[in-house]
């Protein structure tokens, strides 16, 4: 869905290893529901694996014969982690588990449009597959808790190790450290206030056309700035409200059907609701969304004063810092001198797809010390961002080049550290799959493994 009032979510993998009790059910290609592979006491049923393809399509990812293959090697990989998991007895972060299943469930009742659908589309009621989910979720739990045990088992690396490490890859293979920016900024902002009392009127005289007899449908196709929704005439379809900003399902679940609701301001912009039907905690609802716009005359006085600026520090009377602490808006850079720091790692350094398009876009033919002219761009409050004028100065570039020990240690350290947690977690499985009572039906005696250990397994 491309609806922009739905708020992110992590969405897991989409292959976990599904409870799903055995039934004399027929799949697509004929095949009643049987075993088809014994790990340990562990057993994986047809319907598991059909369950896993269909749960991958609900994820947009296709499957065909050779992804079955894939997808029951991990499954019977991660049947081996989960057996030495419990025989380690580690303990179940329920919080997780719960917060994972709620996630689950929300996205599928989204995605098909409510219980009925869901219940539908896998054959049972909503409260057996919360039982069978949340245990799978648990065993996944477990494999994913006794992976990260094998992987913290490797002692923290010495300079040794890294150059070993180095010695043992190719110079093709060593990571390659891309072009880096460091920057600082001077950003100054519109007048939001304005903007806002502006957009607000706008939607005052919609919802007053509404309400005097105009359709909210049409109104939508035409005003709104949805784009996912627009062309629905603002409908947005059943989904569970804990996928949308709160201040909407919140606005939404207290409307009756067919009333509009007043103003109601999310970090999407401003909107009118429509609530068309509600069941439990979902409801399908239309909106109008609005965002606040700037006129000519706000970008012309922001850059009006970025451009004084660029003159003043042209001219050397004084330093971009200074300038930056004295007039940029931005507080999040202008106590740092404007220099610009990554929100999400802290890092002063930036790769290219780590910028913001119209800010690379700016600063993308300068060189060390020179200053961007102004220009429009976002800043990172919200989801889309609240317009901002700015200029940035290019503090640094460091050129992309192969990984050396002397200036990247750090990454080929985390690099020679994660070769080494996937070689320890390789041999976990290579070792368990020797020791394991392990059988797999001849029905997948074609696929190919990715590791050769499983041909042994195929019953003859």
């Amino acid at each position: 869905m491309n609806i922009l009032c739905i708020k992110r979510f992590a969405v897991a993998s989409a292959l976990f290893a599904m409870s799903f009790a055995a039934s004399a059910q027929k799949y697509p290609d004929g095949i009643i529901d049987k075993t088809v592979a014994v790990v340990g006491n562990e057993m994986i049923m047809i319907s598991q694996l059909e369950e896993e393809v269909q749960m991958m399509r609900a994820y947009g990812m296709m499957s065909d014969r050779t992804g079955r293959c894939e997808i029951l090697e991990q499954m019977m990989s991660a049947k081996l982690f989960l057996m030495q998991a419990r025989l380690d007895s580690i303990a179940v972060n329920a919080d997780m588990v719960e917060g994972e299943l709620r996630n689950r469930i929300d996205m599928l009742r989204s995605n098909y449009g409510g219980d009925e659908e869901v219940e539908k589309q896998f054959g049972k009621p909503i409260y057996k597959l919360r039982q069978e989910w949340r245990e799978a979720i648990q065993d996944q739990t477990l494999q994913q808790q006794m992976q990260s045990e094998i992987a913290n088992k490797i002692p923290e690396l010495t300079p040794y190790d890294v150059e070993k490490y180095l010695e043992s890859v190719e110079p093709e293979d060593l990571p390659v450290v891309p072009v880096m920016y460091q920057l600082s900024q001077i950003c100054i902002y519109p007048d939001r206030e304005a903007a806002d009392i502006a957009v607000k009127e706008r939607l005052l005289a919609i919802r007053e056309r509404i309400i005097n007899g105009e359709k909210f449908s049409t109104l939508a196709r035409i005003y709104s700035q949805d784009p996912g929704s627009a062309r629905k005439g603002g409908e947005l379809g059943m989904a569970s409200k804990s996928i949308f900003w709160p201040a909407f399902s919140d606005a939404a679940m207290s409307l009756k059907p067919g009333i509009v609701s007043q103003i109601v301001e999310t970090p999407d912009g401003f909107h009118l609701i429509e609530v068309l039907d509600k069941k439990g905690d979902m409801f399908n609802a239309r909106h109008i969304l609005l965002k606040p716009e700037y006129t000519s005359e706000d970008r012309e006085n922001g850059f009006r004063v970025l451009d004084s600026l660029k003159t003043e520090l042209a001219n050397g009377a004084v330093t971009f810092a200074l300038a930056a602490r004295f007039y940029s808006e931005d507080p999040a850079t202008r106590t740092n001198g404007g220099q610009m720091a990554d929100p999400n790692t802290g890092s002063s350094y930036f790769e290219i797809d780590q910028l913001k398009p119209q800010d690379y876009a700016a600063i993308k033919e300068l060189k060390e010390g020179e200053i961007s002219e102004p220009f429009q761009s976002l800043d990172n409050e919200g989801r889309s961002g609240n317009t901002v004028y700015k200029i940035i100065k290019v503090d640094k570039i460091l050129p992309a080049h192969p990984a050396t020990f002397a200036s990247d240690y750090a990454l080929l350290m985390k690099a020679a550290k994660e070769k080494m947690q996937m070689d320890a977690i390789s041999k976990f499985i290579d070792s368990k799959i020797k020791s394991t009572y392990i059988v797999i039906d001849p029905l997948f005696k074609d696929c190919v493994f990715e590791r050769e250990g499983w041909y042994e397994k195929i019953r003859k």
